[in-house]
């Protein structure tokens, strides 16, 4: 006997619960998928991390899904950034005070919750606890996997969004290239009731005397404050980690002893915790996808956060690959369809942002002479839509 009733909806191992992941699993369940969600973490850190910026291509996903106006209210509104040299000169501003803002600086534990809380709304299943073991089944029509704490999962398809350092690459793609060391640390924190001048829609960056620095500060006080420094050796997140945080704090506090205000008074008044992570990035892999499996984001193509991009990117990815799986019912043609659309775009960000880092981090006298007296040129032509490409990237949810 026939069974002509409806065809079930093709279910979706999602690894990964950070960004590129929930927002996966919202724009599935909207094209008829059943999502679920896999997380590694034993439950929900909503403090974890930094922050990060979410640029006006980002922001367009967010709006797609009903969460944009979420982030207005957790985040801060970009509007200009400013550039000054260690000597306190201005080399330029990008951007302008009125209109829309370029972009938001979100802490990322608060992105991450939005994005969580609206899959759990929305029914979509978030098991936590689940570290990747082992793809023990990948066919063209069926996926299996297992956990370290014992449990298993099957679907139809697996969607790897754990990040730079991905499980699911790793074993699904053991010869794909490994991430890239840039060379660079990046540092920073939170420094509630600063004092400082309240710049409306700023963030400044300052090419300090031996290391770059940026903060903005809030309407509250609160100051949102990060820095960069070469540091040798290819060091993991671990490995800094085990350096003690006073001697991190020493440390920093030594790196801007002798910039100009307020860099010295923002490291000097920190006296919480100091995030510290190696910047790593990632140029897009020779495969995609093998069989049911794919990826998406950092685990595809990590960029380093020089552009502010890396959040903006993971959405992109989210948004295209759930519709190539809408409308195309096989899934190889969708992976092949959406690494076509990708691949060019992704890999020329992850470029431009390696570069921007290489500028910033001169500290040889000609060097700086040269990056200082080239980089107003630089950001005219940055400021007159040189970048549109980039931040105003747009994809149609209806569009077939």
């Amino acid at each position: 006997m026939t069974n002509n009733g409806p065809r079930r909806p093709r279910k979706v191992l999602i690894v990964g619960c950070g960004i590129a992941g929930p927002a996966l699993a919202l724009f599935l369940k909207r094209a008829g998928f059943a999502p679920v969600l896999f997380e590694a973490d034993e439950q929900a850190d909503d403090y974890a991390g930094l922050f990060l910026n979410l640029a006006r291509n980002g922001m367009y996903v967010l709006q797609e899904l009903g969460l944009d106006e979420e982030v207005r209210r957790e985040g801060y509104a970009m509007h200009t950034m400013k550039m000054v040299s260690g000597k306190g000169k201005l080399l330029g501003v990008i951007g302008a005070s009125g209109g829309e803002p370029q972009g938001y600086t979100v802490k990322r534990g608060a992105l991450h919750q939005i994005l969580r809380e609206e899959a759990r709304r929305q029914g979509i299943p978030l098991e936590y606890g689940k570290k990747l073991k082992a793809v023990e089944v990948n066919t063209a029509e069926r996926v299996e996997i297992s956990f370290e704490n014992g449990g298993t999962a099957s679907g139809d398809l697996l969607i790897g969004c754990d990040g730079i350092h991905s499980r699911v690459r790793r074993i699904v793609f053991p010869g794909a290239p490994e991430p890239a060391y840039t060379g660079l640390i990046s540092f920073g924190g939170f420094l509630p009731d600063s004092r400082l001048p309240y710049d409306q829609g700023t963030q400044t960056m300052v090419f300090g005397k031996r290391a770059f620095f940026g903060y903005l500060t809030r309407q509250d006080g609160e100051v949102y404050w990060f820095g960069n420094l070469d540091y040798r050796g290819s060091p993991t997140r671990q490995d800094l980690q085990r350096i003690p945080q006073a001697e991190w704090h020493r440390t920093i506090r030594e790196l801007y002893a002798d910039d100009i205000a307020p860099l010295s008074g923002i490291v000097h008044g920190m006296e919480g915790e100091i995030g510290v992570y190696p910047i790593y990035d990632l140029p897009s892999l020779p495969e995609w996808h093998k069989k049911s499996v794919g990826l998406i984001g950092d685990a595809l193509h990590a960029t380093s956060p020089n552009a502010g991009q890396g959040a903006s990117l993971a959405l992109e990815d989210a948004i295209v690959l759930a519709k190539c799986l809408r409308d195309l019912p096989d899934q190889e043609q969708a992976f092949a369809l959406f690494q076509q659309q990708r691949r060019d775009r992704v890999e020329q960000i992850v470029r431009y942002s390696r570069s921007i880092g290489r500028r910033k981090h001169a500290t040889n006298p000609v060097q700086v002479f040269f990056r200082d007296l080239m980089m107003p040129l630089f950001l005219r032509r940055a400021d007159k839509d040189a970048h549109r490409w980039m931040y105003e990237y747009r994809i149609d949810w209806e569009e077939s």
